[in-house]
């Protein structure tokens, strides 16, 4: 096989993780000078940054006034499992899974809680069957699948009168997609994914009805206090104006508050969406004219805008064992983390074998553009080396 040259364009920014993501385009450390390094998260300074935290991801999320929104601990893992366990148990459960994590909560649900649950599942690349799900019960779901690049489209599916909670895990999705917060009880995310901040703490959002459900059902099990969101059967609403569970970091929240100035100064919500869905769209335009390359989600109306999985279609390398297959990913994965010009886009490690590209917010469309060249030279060199092997 003849060999390709490198490109000579690279990346301005080669930092393509699904989380942590990039930092905002013109981030530096300078931006966190006004941290309230040393002080309590609990005297004024402290609870005034909180709370504007709070405000503000209200204002670019375009959140309605009467949901509730509170910074928790441990990142959006942390917030799904104080919705689950303090909310699940007052009737049956409906399980969406398509990825990685909507079967991690599977798992919370019923080997864990041991819940009344129905799993309704698809393999990677496709979502469950919507039409089956029982809205009679609560409902748990992720809106993007982070590890397989399979989004929902919208929520058409989910009806105004239901009776159950609807509960979402949109840590990949907050920020980049448009929900309609009205099908939505339950939001979740984490700062580190579109926003491009860092780790450790998660987002609560919580419509009225998930509200009243707290106040009005008492679970089953012991609850942990870093879970506890309500105190003498009400809710905690400190919780939701800054006063957090546990000491917060005020350096990730600083981070934070500056993310969503960015948001804003860009546009606010539609800005942001617009700039995931111009770095997806040069990925399907490459995709398109590209042999060797298919999306792993197989319906185009279904293709994540942040979380862009790709799995490699050329024959000689899907005649391979999946080892081999797997291999020959992570050979072009290492290639181009040599050369500088891609970090952390191998796919996860449950999904099969090929890349995941973030695409979200905070990256340059330009650094997109860039990169697709580097990806036909990575697949070039590996094909070679396997032909020049045989």
């Amino acid at each position: 096989m003849t060999a390709t040259a490198k490109p000579a364009r690279r990346p301005a920014n080669s930092h393509f993780s699904s989380g942590p993501c990039a930092k905002r385009p013109g981030w530096s450390l300078e931006v966190l000078a006004d941290a309230p390094l040393g002080r309590s998260h609990r005297a004024k300074v402290g609870k005034a940054k909180l709370a504007e935290a709070i405000d503000k991801t209200r204002s670019v999320l375009q959140v309605p006034a009467d949901y509730r929104i509170g910074i928790v601990p441990a990142s959006d893992t942390g917030a799904v499992e104080m919705a689950l366990w303090s909310l699940l148990g007052a009737r049956g459960v409906d399980m969406l899974a398509w990825e990685s994590f909507g079967s991690g909560w599977v798992t919370d649900v019923v080997k864990q809680l041991k819940l009344d649950a129905r799993v309704i599942e698809a393999g990677y690349g496709e979502l469950p069957d919507l039409s089956s799900v029982d809205f009679s019960r609560d409902v748990v779901f992720t809106w993007n699948g982070t590890t397989s690049g399979v989004r929902l489209p919208n929520a058409d599916w989910i009806p105004a009168d239901r009776a159950g909670l609807t509960i979402c895990d949109a840590t990949s999705a907050a920020f980049a997609q448009a929900m309609d917060f009205a099908k939505l009880d339950v939001v979740t995310f984490s700062w580190q994914k579109v926003l491009g901040g860092e780790a450790a703490h998660g987002m609560l959002i919580l419509s009225p009805r998930a509200v009243a459900r707290l106040e009005s059902h008492t679970p089953a099990w012991p609850m942990p206090k870093i879970f506890r969101l309500t105190s003498k059967g009400k809710l905690n609403e400190g919780i939701f104006k800054g006063e957090t569970i546990n000491t917060p970091s005020m350096l990730c929240v600083e981070d934070y508050i500056d993310a969503l100035d960015w948001a804003a100064s860009i546009g606010g919500l539609d800005g942001l969406i617009g700039r995931a869905d111009a770095n997806a769209k040069v990925l399907s335009d490459w995709v398109a004219r590209t042999d060797w390359v298919d999306f792993l989600a197989v319906d185009p109306a279904t293709r994540s805008n942040t979380s862009v999985c790709l799995k490699i279609v050329d024959p000689v390398v899907t005649a391979l064992d999946e080892a081999g297959q797997a291999a020959f990913a992570k050979a072009m994965v290492s290639a181009l983390e040599s050369e500088g010009v891609a970090h952390d886009i191998g796919a996860y490690r449950d999904a099969p074998s090929g890349f995941r590209i973030w695409c979200g917010a905070t990256v340059e469309t330009s650094d997109i553009e860039a990169l697709v060249p580097w990806l036909d030279w990575a697949f070039a060199a590996q094909k070679s080396a396997l032909a020049n092997a045989a």
